[in-house]
């Protein structure tokens, strides 16, 4: 061997045995534990999906999407001893910081409101259709147009027929014997079967004189719906000259829903607000619920009667309906907000004081007006969350109390890692 190859196989072998005394220390060298206070306070008690609260692994995962489980840490749990659930303790500043807010559950007397839209509708008592019982013929017509607004005895049309003129003259030339005298009778019923006024009847008879044309009159103080009559045009026994209606009394139709009917009543009170006057409100009382359940939208109409004197309301105008039932015996409630639906149970979050609270599993009843009837499984005074979002979709304690301290906790992950591994 050269003299000069030496020195660097020397190099090479000091370089080897080196690496080979660093490898071998660092295999048999146990790795350096970390502070126990530390790592007790940070051991996970479970690991949650975190696109699925209750989903849960003992040791860390994926979700389908590749995601990382959320570990959960215990943060001092303790079970209570009321409820059989996982109490969870909060810091006082971690409660300020989250916005817990809570307050007390009290009786309370719960109105149920039903609220509805309503549409105003013509009376249909109060429609009237002037229909002629002689054939004639329209020689004068005083109202002209639709939606004319009508008085009682004020003149629509006047009329000629040749019957009605006929009758007459039979009436004049009978003899005042009592053959006569019936044959005056029957034309003055004749004369009363055709309906002419009853005024115009007693003038004829007054005077003797023939009255060439017969007036119609509106029989009630409306507005003209529908106008047939034209100057001029002949007319035959049952047309509808006319279609008059009385806007005094309206009719709302309302639609309730049908959760809401046990709750409607006839001669209940109904307020109606309308935006085309939105300084005032409108009283009306419940007339009729219909018989029948709309299938499409599961509503049935409520008929509601309004007086409207001023004729203020107009057909087809639409109103917000607020129907209120009778008060009940007051009933244990809390607020919606308070109370949680895991869909298999409802819970409500108590307040245990110095930073503890219960999740506490509850029968709930009606809800009304943004507060919930208690059944069951709270007591009247006690404290419950009514702002505690975060308990519910941040990484909380809340879904690990609900969904996995109801049974025995999961067990911490298993280190997979090889020894002496990084």
């Amino acid at each position: 061997m050269k003299p000069s190859v030496r020195p660097i196989l020397l190099l090479f072998l000091l370089a080897g045995t080196g690496l080979g005394g660093y490898w071998l220390g660092r295999k048999t060298a146990p790795p350096p534990s970390p502070a126990p206070e530390t790592a007790a306070a940070r051991r996970p008690l479970f690991y949650r999906n975190p696109m699925n609260p209750q989903v849960t692994s003992p040791v860390p995962a994926k979700d389908d999407m590749g995601m990382d489980y959320v570990p959960v840490y215990a943060e001092g749990l303790t079970p209570s001893a009321g409820s059989g659930e996982a109490v969870i303790h909060l810091g006082p500043e971690k409660v300020q910081k989250l916005g817990v807010r809570s307050e007390p559950a009290r009786r309370r007397a719960l109105t149920h409101v039903i609220r509805a839209l309503g549409v105003v509708e013509i009376d249909e008592r109060r429609v009237h259709a002037i229909t002629p019982r002689f054939e004639g013929w329209i020689e004068r017509l005083d109202v002209n147009t639709t939606g004319q607004p009508v008085r009682p005895g004020e003149v629509l049309l006047e009329a000629y027929s040749p019957e009605l003129v006929s009758t007459q003259e039979e009436y004049r030339i009978a003899g005042s014997g009592a053959a006569s005298r019936a044959l005056r009778e029957g034309a003055i019923q004749r004369l009363r079967n055709w309906n002419v006024p009853e005024s115009w009847l007693r003038r004829f008879e007054a005077s003797g004189e023939i009255q060439r044309r017969v007036p119609f009159a509106s029989p009630v103080n409306g507005i003209v719906l529908e106008k047939n009559a034209v100057q001029g045009m002949r007319f035959m026994p049952g047309d509808t000259l006319f279609r008059v209606a009385d806007l005094s009394t309206v009719w709302v139709i309302a639609s309730i829903f049908e959760q809401d009917l046990g709750h409607v009543r006839v001669g209940q009170t109904a307020r109606i607000g309308f935006k085309a006057y939105p300084d005032r409100s409108f009283d009306g009382r419940v007339a009729y619920v219909y018989p029948t359940v709309t299938d499409a939208v599961r509503t049935a109409r409520v008929r509601i009667e309004l007086a409207n004197p001023k004729q203020l309301l107009k057909p087809a105008m639409y109103g917000d309906v607020t129907l209120q039932a009778a008060e009940t015996e007051p009933v244990l409630a809390v607020p919606d907000s308070a109370v949680l639906d895991s869909g298999t149970r409802q819970l409500v979050l108590v307040r245990l004081g110095e930073g503890r609270f219960e999740p506490r599993p509850v029968e709930t009843g009606q809800r009304v007006e943004g507060y919930t009837e208690i059944r069951r499984g709270l007591s009247e005074g006690e404290e419950v969350v009514t702002r505690a979002n975060f308990l519910i979709d941040s990484e909380s304690n809340l879904r690990a109390a609900i969904g996995g301290f109801s049974t025995e906790p999961a067990p911490a992950p298993t280190d997979h890692s090889m020894p002496g591994g990084h």
